[in-house]
């Protein structure tokens, strides 16, 4: 088991293995041997064997869900796993075979074990009773110390520093053992004015808002670009434009460069959670898991309060991640998902790009010949983790060191997305929907977390950017305003995340939000300072501003900042207030969806 830690370790903490293994993983080893050898009287050697296979399967876990998102499983995983046979070939693909010694044992022992003679010795050599002074003086001194790492340790923000701190082991244990609910801060405490003061804004007077109502009455298109990050604006790689459609609506219209995800453990239902509800993820589990039980303020609510129909477009079935919950929770008033699509021209888990703007832009042409305007919110999908397409989707022709790596696979999924969508703009215009609406376009989560990526992938993607590929970049998604020349055109630095969409909208279409509690801002009137709380892909405690990106250690103090690249000059220096009020947003959010009212 010791060497299970040494794998666990090497593939889960910067420093590694050490011999710190001894004191954090040992003891709680040795907690589960007391056990077995003072109440297992009977059955010994099975129990063995089945606790020997739980605690490997815990390693193996927390190793694979570290690789996707960075940060350490704990039991509340275990609410997803009916989505695991979904994405199964992203699970595949983190599997380093390195990381498969961990199951060398089971099989030798298992091989073992069908050797009636080994098989014999083995029983007959566990069913000798242990000594029980022994035993109990080695459980009272693992116990203490064991105890002793958990309790000097549970402070830590960051789950990673502090599954380092504490052993493995032992932070599964104290995530389960610690499930006492954080007290919510009563609603009527929460106002628009505290959060404002938190997030360090100043107030702006609705008769001096730039751009309010400007696009009222316009038709709202969001597409949702599945993986998408900001590096690929612009990009060029042997004189070929890597998302050449994006690009002209980047120069033609208004996108903001210094645009971060917000996400938490539902990666693309977490997205559509935030841009329309301007709420953070939860703290524990996803959106669609936590808070679908309750009556969400939304941006589909607030247009139909305008006489706006609305609908949601997604081609895999709307049981994954629970959206019909979401939906509903969200009141829109019509989703379309497999039954709809159909499985032609499957990519993953749905219909590809291609199908998914075929069928909506007719549809949306429908919507748009009826009386009132609509809400269209549109998930593409093709260009999932794993990234590896069909043969003939992969059309774009790289130099050789691309192939066969994550990065190279990444592009090429991008590439074609981005062509499907230019397929779909121009759809639109041909359809005459286009200039009926204002088209907001942005991507939903990090595609290259640091974690998922080895030696090969950071050069090249060190080589694409010019500088070592950081947390600055990984969060970083691109945010689009296609509105026919209403809004200012080209790059806006502005500091903004996935928060933000829905008062940037609201302003743009006239809505007021007056009576309803956001924590993201104008991004076309509060330019001066922005903060961004994140949860999940990077530590507790660990925010976006508009210096830098915080990532939390134990605390603030043993933190790292990453300082952001090509902004706009600003007076601000990041403090511990940063950190607090960022924690505090986050307290929230959470007390305030928490306590909405339940559907019916």
């Amino acid at each position: 088991m010791l060497f299970k830690s040494y794998v666990a370790w090497f593939g889960v903490f910067d420093d590694g293995p050490s011999w710190a293994i001894m004191l954090k993983e040992l003891p709680f080893i040795l907690l589960i041997f007391c056990l077995i050898e003072w109440f297992a009287t009977k059955r010994k050697l099975m129990i063995y064997t089945i606790f020997n296979l739980l605690l490997t399967a815990i390693f193996f876990a927390v190793i694979i869900y570290y690789k996707y998102y960075g940060v350490i499983v704990t039991y509340k995983a275990l609410e997803q796993v009916n989505q695991v046979t979904a994405v199964s070939n992203s699970v595949f693909s983190l599997i380093d075979p390195q990381y498969l010694l961990i199951f060398t044992d089971v099989l030798v022992f298992g091989y073992l074990l069908f050797r009636n003679k080994s098989a014999r010795n083995w029983k007959q050599a566990i069913r000798r009773p242990a000594n029980k002074k022994i035993i109990a003086c080695l459980f009272s001194i693992s116990l203490l110390i064991t105890s002793l790492n958990i309790y000097t340790n549970r402070g830590s923000f960051n789950e990673v520093v502090k599954a380092e701190q504490m052993g493995i082991f032992n932070y599964e244990a104290y995530t389960l053992l610690n499930q006492k609910k954080a007290e919510l801060i009563p609603s009527e405490e929460i106002t628009q004015e505290r959060i404002n003061e938190l997030k360090g804004l100043s107030e702006n007077k609705a008769d001096i808002l730039q751009l309010n109502g400007a696009l009222e009455g316009k038709n709202l298109i969001i597409i949702q670009m599945e993986s998408l990050q900001n590096f690929l604006v612009h990009l060029k790689i042997d004189g070929q434009e890597i998302i050449p459609n994006l690009n002209k609506l980047v120069q033609d219209h208004t996108y903001f460069s210094h645009f971060y995800h917000q996400v938490g453990q539902g990666n693309t239902s977490d997205a559509e959670f935030v841009v329309n509800t301007s709420y953070y993820v939860p703290p524990e589990g996803a959106a669609v898991q936590t808070y679908v039980d309750k009556v969400l303020p939304s941006l589909p609510r607030l247009l139909k309060d305008k006489g706006y129909n609305t609908a949601t477009f997604h081609t895999n079935v709307v049981e994954f991640w629970n959206r019909g919950e979401l939906y509903s929770s969200l009141g829109f008033d019509h989703y379309y998902d497999k039954s709809f699509f159909g499985e032609e021209d499957t990519v993953f888990f749905g219909a590809s790009d291609h199908v998914l703007y075929q069928k909506t832009a007719e549809k949306l042409e429908e919507m748009d010949q009826e009386a009132n305007p609509f809400y269209a919110q549109v998930i593409s999908m093709s260009a999932h983790h794993p990234f590896t397409l069909p043969e003939e989707k992969m059309t774009l022709s790289l130099p050789e060191r691309y192939d066969d790596t994550f990065v190279g696979n990444y592009i090429r999924a991008q590439h074609y997305a981005d062509a499907e969508l230019g397929t779909f703009i121009a759809d639109l215009k041909n359809r005459g929907v286009w200039d009926n609406s204002v088209v907001v376009l942005y991507g939903d989560h990090v595609g290259l977390p640091t974690t998922s990526l080895d030696d090969e992938d950071l050069s090249l993607l060190n080589e694409i950017l010019g500088h070592p590929y950081d947390y600055s970049d990984m969060i970083n998604i691109p945010f689009v305003i296609a509105s026919s020349g209403v809004t200012p055109e080209g790059e806006q630095k502005q500091i903004g995340g996935q928060v933000d969409i829905l008062p940037t909208v609201a302003n743009l279409l006239g809505i007021s939000l007056e009576d309803h509690i956001h924590f993201g801002q104008d991004l076309l009137n509060q330019k001066d300072y922005n903060l961004l709380p994140e949860r999940y892909y990077l530590p507790t405690g660990s925010f976006v501003n508009s210096n830098e990106v915080f990532i939390s250690g134990s605390g603030f103090e043993d933190g790292e900042h990453h300082l952001l690249k090509n902004i706009q000059e600003t007076d601000h220096i990041t403090t511990e207030n940063d950190f607090y009020h960022a924690l505090s947003l986050l307290d929230l959010s959470h007390s305030y969806v928490s306590q909405l009212p339940l559907k019916q």
